[in-house]
Formats: structure tokens, sequence, C-alpha cells
């Protein structure tokens, strides 16, 4: 008679069936499984996945290493119950520039799904009176871990005030004061504006227009701080009948390229703040009938993707949006570990460099 074959003592994981396709999957790991391929408890496992202090190298890489060969992922639903806050970055803006927004994203999302926390984005109106406590609300409400705050809104005093007396931790994307001693990122945009307009004048332009943004973005006025000192230094008195208002929108770039087109003694180039209100001046240049750049030269600043799109296409500066939304992200969580001193800046801080992108927008005046 045969017998029946022993049980073996290892158990297989069970199979489960793809209802979609038919095909056969594994189920998903769980702690529990992590726990036992690095051979510690689920605590500990628990205390790497959250980034907890006090936990020894060699274990660290251990859970890691299971993680990886698992390709385990932590259930967030569970990790937010068992916690008062939610593993999650808010994302706070209020700007008019689609594409920086959608850069800003991307190295946001790039940066939590490398940490395993979640996104909210979350719209602002920079105006709004009750812009302090319509905050407050979001906070009370989702309960994030940080928020990322851009421009201008992380340039607003009251809001910060806000903030810091709440203990919420937050990381800014350049913003205009950076001895608040909280976490940030940022490029050299005085210099990135002295050096464009220094390309301008180097191509032979003296008549350089420059189409200012809110005055509530920092980063943004420290453009216009480069372009006033790239004058200077070359002798050149500032005229300010070249110097416009917009909004860092493409309609307002196209307002503020007619009323400077239409001078008497017009700019042979204009330099915008922003590569939308960039595109607008091109706008407003082939509506006048001029052509770009035979008769005006453009110039813009962030290298967004509209800048390769418009014909010609556009010179200006690259600064690497992405990258420093990721970096916002990895400060912000350096800066909430325990025992972090907030006083060094070398673990919350981070300075990116800028390029100067020259295309086709930009030639000698006539």
């Amino acid at each position: 008679m045969t017998r029946p074959a022993r049980p073996s003592a290892h158990k297989a994981r069970p199979v489960l069936a793809d209802a979609r396709s038919g095909r056969r999957r594994r189920s998903v790991h769980t702690i529990n499984d992590v726990a036992a391929r690095a051979g510690v408890s689920i605590k500990t496992v628990s205390r790497v996945v959250n980034r907890e202090p006090n936990v020894r190298e060699d274990t660290m890489q251990k859970v890691l290493r299971a993680i990886r060969e698992l390709k385990y992922r932590p259930n967030f639903s569970a990790r937010n119950l068992a916690s008062s806050r939610a593993y999650l970055v808010a994302v706070l803006y209020d700007n008019p520039s689609d594409s920086y927004i959608v850069s800003v994203l991307e190295g946001v999302l790039a940066a939590c799904e490398e940490a395993d926390y979640g996104v909210l984005l979350q719209p602002f109106n920079v105006a709004s009176p009750r812009l302090c406590d319509q905050v407050h609300e979001m906070l009370a409400q989702r309960r994030p871990s940080g928020l990322v705050l851009t421009p201008p809104l992380c340039d607003l005093e009251p809001l910060l005030a806000a903030l810091d007396a709440d203990g919420t931790a937050y990381a800014s994307i350049a913003p205009r004061h950076e001895n608040r001693g909280k976490p940030f990122v940022s490029i050299d945009d005085v210099r990135a504006g002295y050096d464009l307009t220094e390309y301008l004048l180097g191509r032979g332009h003296r008549r350089i227009g420059f189409i200012k943004a809110d005055p509530r973005h920092g980063a943004a006025s420290r453009r216009l701080q480069g372009y006033l000192e790239a004058l200077r230094v070359h002798n050149i008195s500032v005229d300010e009948r070249l110097i416009a208002n917009g909004l860092l929108s493409f309609e307002s770039g196209v307002e503020c390229a007619r009323r400077l087109l239409r001078q008497p003694d017009r700019p042979t180039a204009i330099f915008a703040s922003n590569d939308d209100m960039a595109a607008g001046v091109m706008h407003a240049a082939h509506e006048l009938g001029m052509r770009v750049p035979a008769e005006l030269s453009v110039a813009g600043y962030d290298d967004v993707p509209i800048a390769r799109y418009v014909y010609p296409s556009l010179t200006t500066v690259r600064q690497p949006i992405r990258a420093m939304a990721s970096g916002a992200v990895q400060c912000l969580l350096q800066s909430m570990r325990p025992g972090v001193d907030s006083a060094a800046p070398g673990d919350i801080v981070r300075r990116f460099e800028y390029e100067i992108i020259i295309r086709d927008s930009v030639a000698a005046p006539p």
C-alpha cells in the first residue's frame, strides 16, 4: 500500500488567482515575513521602516536587505492608525505656472516613494485673509507629518509664524529668508539673474527689458536684483520704463510685453522672470509683427517644458526644480528625526547649481 506523502516542514506561501487575467500570483509579503527573513522582531522591522533611532547599523542593514528581497511595501493605513500622525507630506502652493508645480510634484513624489510616505498636493490662495486658518484646518483634518512650502507661500511671514508657533515641521523651496533655522533648498537666484543679463549684454544688447514677478515671490525678486547688478557693473543706467510688473503667468507676460514693445524706444531684448511669461513675450512679439530673435531677443527662467516647445526655443536659466523638490522632502524628513539639531545646517539645507541654457531666442540686436 502506498503511503501518503508526509507534509513538508516548510509551508509554501499560498498562491492566489488573478481574476482579471486568470494568471496565478503570489500573495503580498507582510511585516512578519520581513522579520522572519531578517531574524529580528516585528517591532524592530517597524522601527526601521519608520526610521526611528537606536537601531544598530548591522541590524538595520539586515532588515533593509530583507525588505528589498521580499519587495515589501508598508501598509499605510495600519501605519497611520498606529501613529498620532499620517505618514504624509503635504505640498502647499499658489503658483500660476502649471509646469513648475508639475516638476515640484514629480520631485516630491520620487522622494516620498523612496521614504514610504504619501503625498498631498494642496493649493492655497496667498491673498486670502483666511489662509492661516485654512492651513490649520488642513493640518487638523489630514495630520501630515510635515509640509513642503513653495514660493510665495514660503515667504509669507504670518503663515511661517503660525507654523513655528504650532511646531509644524516644514521645508521651503527657494525662500526669501534663509536664516530661520528651518530646512530649505535653493539656488543662487541673484547670480543666475546676473549671469543671464550679462549674456544678453555680451550679445550687444543695451536696452534690456525685465519682467518682474509678484513682489511676494522672494526668489523671483532676487532675479531682478541680479539683473540690476549686471547693469551697474557694465555702467548702464537703469531705465525704469524697461521694467514691468508681471504675475508669473503667460497672460501677464503678454500684457507686459505689449507695454514694453509699444514704447518709442523699445527694448531690443526682454528677460522674463519665468518661462511662462517669456512665452507670453514671444506671443506678443508675433502679435505685433516682430520677429524673434531678429528684431527682439527673449530669455526666461526655470527651463520648464514650454521653453523647448515654443518657437524659436527659449534661452533660459535651468534650475533643477525636480531635484530641489526631492531635496526639500529629504531635508524635511531629516529634520524630523529625533535628536537632529536644527542648528546643524548641513543636514537640513541644500544648495543646487543652475545652468544658463543657450537656445535660439537670443541674437545680436538689429
